[in-house]
């Protein structure tokens, strides 16, 4: 029989602790402390605080806990002495089926893991869907950790350990997140479609009108119809737009969406989570036979990349009146423009003016999105506020020295740019991190016609330098280039700056943001606000109605553009409830 929230609450200190016994690995302190934060508002308030006991324990309680878990396919599973949940575990990953040769593998590789980091490799086995990695993932994964730092690899196998007894709790209280689980196969299912030179790598890769990208709107037009939207349709640009109508037609709208392609060899969550995130909602909407008091207007946006033509932003752009005819003629690497990939797609040309949405008929636009940084990973929060998005400058430089002879030249007589270069970077390293959300990078490094005997005449390099307001990113990039004077001035050279974009930063509306935290703290999370160093659609849409965005945690530290970006169903469950609770709890009339 399930365990229930309310039973929790109310067994007795050692009851509770029998009840929770098994989820983490012989290791009953956690619960036990976890307990002291009776009553439990929910399982993710129970799952949270059981995180935190293990998140504030003390080095060497962390790793003891870790020693006591298992090695994957090791000694333990031989002897057939795991507990009944590890064996569960590893027999759900196939791991009791090895065959020799991977068998061989695993243990070469538990043993190299063991002796570089005094510790047993932790790896939730059953995935972020809790059907289980197969043998070949869990190979690559192993492989990979390897060779991370000790420092990390004893924090990213707690995370795995938090994940494990996510998964343990949700068994022992019969929990499944249904929600999650549909996001999740939505996702994977649509990242079947990728570009030719990708596809046959297994990579996922959806650049602007390509087939692969006409396939992802078409299985996104089906996927609304069948969720129940009223109106499915591919509009001028792409994109494609459902609605879910309120029963009164005069009733203004709120929108939401993000876009569904892809950088190269990318990942299979970035932006195509706040795409289908909605869609659940309005599935479970048509499910009840609720309608809501606004239109409900979902967009996948067909482009924001940038990858197969220089402009980005077309999808949300055009929807706000920012589409330039002239961008009609950029070609891409094979030579076709942009206006014939249009009529080869048979979207109407003509018809992209006519996108621009009015203001007045909008109460606003609200995003979810991967996180695409670390954050939430590392503080064990599955969701987060944006506050701002980051307010950027990219700028193309070059210094200017002279090229000699390194062997001849000696060393005080020197006009190297790359040792000027290197100046500026450690300068750009350490001005950033004086604000502590400002970001800047050199993304960009060459040393044209670079030799290993000649001193470096020339680099060419790539600033982007970005903050959560506008003020902030404009210090930033002005100390930065007085930096490059002053280093070029001391060492007789000469340099150039030319801007090549500049955004504006866009901050969450007070009101939207705060519909957000309500939301998330309808389901017993804790707040955590933060500012979103990426662009998104959000940026465009915040040009003509106020906007706020839900962050949702990133599994492999975040990580994205990468086909290691992940998040598991149970976050995902939570960003879905969060926005169910957003759209039911909206009074549009603003009181």
């Amino acid at each position: 029989m399930s365990l229930t929230i309310d039973q929790i609450n109310s067994a007795t200190h050692a009851e509770a602790i029998k009840l929770l016994d098994g989820i983490y690995e012989h290791s009953p302190w956690v619960a036990e402390q976890a307990l002291a934060a009776r009553p439990f508002k929910s399982l993710t308030d129970l799952k949270l605080q059981m995180a935190r006991v293990l998140q504030a324990a003390s080095k060497d309680a962390q790793i003891k806990l870790i020693q006591a878990h298992p090695e994957l396919a090791g000694k333990a599973m031989v002897s057939q002495s795991l507990t009944a949940e590890s064996s569960n575990e590893q027999g759900k990953a196939g791991l009791t089926q090895c065959t020799p040769a991977e068998f061989a593998v695993i243990q070469q590789l538990n043993a190299d893991y063991n002796a570089k980091f005094g510790f047993p490799f932790i790896l939730a086995v059953r995935g972020p869907r809790g059907l289980g990695l197969n043998k070949q993932q869990i190979i690559e994964t192993f492989s990979r950790r390897l060779h991370g730092h000790p420092e990390f690899e004893r924090q990213e196998c707690l995370r795995n350990i938090n994940r494990i007894a996510e998964i343990r709790l949700n068994d022992k209280f019969g929990y499944e997140p249904v929600l999650g689980n549909q996001l999740w196969d939505w996702q994977e299912e649509l990242s079947a479609f990728s570009d030719p030179g990708y596809a046959d790598k297994g990579q996922l890769t959806v650049t602007y009108l390509t087939d692969a990208h006409r396939a992802c709107a078409q299985y996104i037009v089906n996927s609304m119809r069948d969720c129940g939207f009223d109106d499915v349709s591919i509009d001028a640009v792409g994109n494609v737009v459902g609605i879910y109508r309120a029963a009164n037609p005069s009733a203004k709208t709120l929108m939401t969406g993000s876009h569904y392609d892809t950088v190269r060899n990318g990942g299979k969550y970035d932006g195509r989570l706040g795409i289908f995130t909605p869609m659940a909602s309005v599935r479970e909407l048509h499910r009840q036979g609720k309608r809501l008091p606004f239109h409900f207007e979902v967009v996948a946006f067909a482009e924001e990349e940038g990858q197969r033509y220089k402009a980005t932003f077309l999808g949300s752009g055009a929807l706000i009146g920012d589409f330039k005819p002239e961008w009609l003629g950029q070609k891409d690497a094979e030579g076709i423009t942009m206006r014939q990939a249009m009529q080869h797609a048979g979207l109407n040309i003509d018809g992209i003016p006519k996108l621009q949405r009015q203001p007045a008929d909008y109460l606003g636009f609200v995003e979810v999105h991967i996180e695409q940084g670390p954050v939430l990973n590392e503080l064990d929060m599955p969701l987060g506020i944006v506050t701002s998005i980051n307010g950027s400058i990219r700028m193309q430089c070059e210094i200017i020295g002279t090229a000699s002879h390194a062997g001849t030249t000696p060393m005080d007589r020197r006009a190297d740019a790359a040792t000027a270069l290197a100046e500026l970077a450690l300068y750009v390293e350490q001005r950033a991190l004086r604000d502590g959300d400002s970001v800047a990078t050199i993304g960009m490094l060459q040393v044209p016609n670079g030799s290993v005997n000649v001193v470096p005449g020339r680099c060419l390099f790539s600033l982007d330098m970005r903050a959560p307001v506008n003020a902030q990113r404009d210090a930033l990039a002005a100390d930065i280039l007085a930096a490059l004077q002053r280093i070029c001035e001391k060492r007789g050279l000469r340099y150039t700056a030319e801007e090549s974009m500049r955004a504006a930063a866009a901050p969450s509306a007070p009101s939207w943001q705060a519909r957000w935290e309500t939301a998330v703290s309808s389901l017993g999370l804790p707040l955590h606000r933060m500012p979103s160093g990426a662009g998104h659609d959000a940026m465009k849409l915040h040009e003509i109605m106020p906007q706020a965005m839900l962050f949702v945690r990133g599994q492999n530290s975040g990580i994205s553009h990468n086909p290691l970006e992940s998040s598991t169903n149970d976050d995902m469950q939570l960003a879905a409830e969060a926005f169910m609770h957003l759209l039911t709890h909206l009074d549009p009339s603003g009181h």
